[in-house]
């Protein structure tokens, strides 16, 4: 099997976990932009991804198998915007330490939908839906040697995060509210001096956050399932997390960065069909992705500097 063949069955895996990492990592970025870290990601993901394969069975009851995953997506992400207060009002309100209240809500996050599934499903698990988002292959550029591969038998959801990644940009650096976003997260109090509503900025950022982790829960199910468990997200999160901090805050930064993460999980997946690689022990395959994470962060250590103000209690009355 030549280098090239290798890469074609690579990249279709590759952007099916690029995508959901790209999502979850913009949103993060923009609460790490307003000041509020956010480790919550994997439980955000994983209460929109328990979302998603709830709502979706309602919406095959209907008929809708067409539009049931897209819809049940913007439900999940409802969903996540609204999980995502709890980390908001622990922060920014209560003043909890960051790191703490992101743990919490990932470990309520972790008990709560496995106990979800047990009321509604009478197991720690969601049944199986029918169809979630189905892979498609765009004729033509699908033959290209290697960028071809991009386009063959791919979930249609890389449209929506590079959509994201694009829309993200625009708004973080060519709209108001990105620029008063990004002075919160760097001098709060500045901000506040110039008439910006740091808190209220901060809330958005969260819940932009929680929407879009709750939309990138969605397509991991949806695209890579067929029913929620407790193992559906398995540390995507805290990998989307990874990628903020390698894609130095940015955008397309995180883009890069999720689509190396990508690269990592799919060579876990297809690793027993790689040369030199497959001779390696077949459980080390599982730990391939984790392994470079670590590598990657190690390499560029030092190197990722985030916004000066995150993770710091803002205090109103200070100037």
């Amino acid at each position: 099997m030549n280098w090239i063949t290798i890469l074609e069955f690579l990249l279709p895996g590759m952007m099916t976990v690029a995508s959901p990492l790209m999502v979850a990592g913009i949103g993060g970025m923009f609460a790490e932009r307003s000041g509020v870290v956010n480790i919550a990601l994997e439980g955000l993901m994983l209460f929109g991804s328990f979302v998603a394969a709830t709502i979706i069975l309602y919406f095959e009851s209907l008929g809708w198998f067409t539009m049931g995953p897209w819809m049940s997506l913007f439900v999940a992400g409802i969903a996540g915007a609204l999980f995502s207060l709890i980390l908001a009002l622990s922060i920014i309100t209560l003043r909890a330490d960051h790191t703490i209240a992101g743990t919490a809500v990932n470990m309520l996050a972790a008990g709560l939908t496995v106990y979800l599934s047990q009321i509604l499903f009478d197991q720690q698990r969601t049944v199986e839906f029918k169809q979630g988002i189905k892979k498609i292959t765009l004729p033509g550029i699908s033959e290209i040697p290697i960028l071809g591969g991009f386009f063959t038998q791919f979930h249609p959801t890389v449209f929506l995060a590079l959509a994201v990644v694009f829309i993200s940009w625009f708004v973080m650096y060519k709209t108001p509210f990105g620029l008063r976003l990004r002075s919160c997260g760097e001098n709060p109090q500045a901000s506040a001096s110039m008439g910006i509503d740091v808190l209220k900025t901060r809330y958005i950022a969260v819940i932009i956050s929680g929407f879009l982790s709750g939309i990138a829960g969605g397509m991991v199910v949806l695209s890579s399932d067929i029913q929620f468990t407790s193992g559906t997200i398995h540390g995507l999160g805290f990998i989307a997390v990874a990628a903020i901090i390698f894609g130095k805050w940015k955008p397309f930064g995180i883009l890069g960065a999720s689509m190396f993460f990508g690269l990592t999980q799919s060579i876990g997946v297809y690793a027993n069909r790689i040369p030199i690689i497959d001779l390696l022990p077949s459980q080390l395959f599982i730990a391939i992705p984790y392994i470079f994470t670590i590598v990657a962060l190690i390499a560029f250590r030092g190197k990722s500097v985030g916004p000066k103000a995150a993770g710091e209690i803002y205090d109103v009355s200070k100037r």
